[in-house]
């Protein structure tokens, strides 16, 4: 049995409590990264291999960061304060020059995708925190994602629970516009491989899933792979304020969470430049049934990440320096 690499630099994982920081703080436990878990609980920071950070006290980043060679930032809001997304920005603010006060050589930023009409408030607060990593001397890698699939997620939460407990789905119009929804698995992977691609300009690449759908096919989808067969019926008039009271009351999403990912939602969230998948060459998306299926499967674990996805994960990051 062949040995982990050594432990040869050090990587400040932010966001390494939530669904895609747990993911990606297990599948790099076999590759040369030492992971710095960062969290704003006091009594958390203080067991090893975790720091306090809380990027609305600036003085807490420096400490955190200090000798980092990269860092992932996952720090996102999601609330119905009216100033969230300029705490967004001085949050990124602050933690870039932090970085680049410590001499960090690269950022990876898990955003959002960037929509064909104007931006909701939180894919705007999303885009402009990627704007703002991506302003500074630390080169800089901005992925931008839509609706990742993977239990334990807050979308794939709301979407699974509406496929669950309907027997019939109302259509607003909003859920006739498409995305390319991602599997969790291949979002860690982009991450990972996103911190050690070669140059040193800032850039960005969108991570899209296999297949292009729209939100009613991706609901129905996932409604059959559970063995349900809901109706289908079209009521255009229904607001996207309306739908997020339904989805509030119907899934385990709270009212503010689903009234931003529904405005999210209010047009084609398709890749508009070079994809991560193009950049790598050689990787390509899990196909779309196959996620939702582990998905689902995933969701019956006493924990996540599961063991299997942990080993799959890991298996498709050997060999990463």
């Amino acid at each position: 049995m062949s040995l982990p690499p050594p432990k040869s630099r050090k990587l400040l994982l932010t966001g390494a409590t939530g669904f895609v920081g747990r993911h990606l703080d297990a599948a790099l436990t076999e590759t040369s990264w030492q992971v710095i878990r960062a969290t704003r609980n006091p009594k958390t920071a203080s067991q090893p291999g975790w720091v306090y950070l809380d990027v609305s006290d600036p003085s807490s980043i420096d400490p955190a960061i200090a000798g980092c060679d990269a860092a992932v930032y996952l720090i996102h809001s999601i609330d119905d304060s009216e100033d969230y997304p300029e705490r967004e920005a001085l949050g990124a603010k602050a933690f870039l020059a932090a970085a680049e006060r410590a001499g960090v050589r690269r950022i990876v930023y898990l955003g959002g995708v960037a929509p064909r009409e104007k931006p909701s408030r939180h894919l705007l607060s999303r885009l402009n925190t990627g704007e703002i990593l991506r302003s500074g001397a630390v080169s800089t890698v901005e992925l931008r994602c839509g609706l990742i699939i993977g239990a334990g997620g807050s979308s794939w939460m709301m979407v699974r629970d509406l496929a669950a407990r309907l027997p019939a789905m109302l259509l607003p119009r909003w859920l006739q516009f498409s995305s390319w929804p991602v599997w969790i698995e291949d979002v860690v992977l982009a991450i990972a491989r996103a911190l050690d691609l070669p140059g040193q300009q800032s850039v960005w690449y969108d991570v899209p899933g296999r297949e292009r759908m729209t939100h009613a096919n991706f609901l129905s989808r996932i409604a059959k792979s559970m063995g349900k067969d809901p109706r289908l019926i079209g009521v255009p008039v229904i607001t996207p304020r309306l739908s997020s009271y339904w989805i509030a009351l119907v899934t385990r999403a709270d009212l503010a969470l689903a009234q931003e990912l529904v405005q999210g939602l209010q047009s084609d969230l398709d890749p508009s430049g070079e994809t991560i998948w193009e950049r790598l060459g050689d990787e390509r998306p899990t196909e779309f049934q196959t996620s939702v299926y582990q998905a689902l499967e995933d969701e019956t674990a006493a924990s996540v990440p599961t063991p299997k996805l942990v080993r799959r994960m890991r298996d498709r990051l050997k060999g990463d320096a």
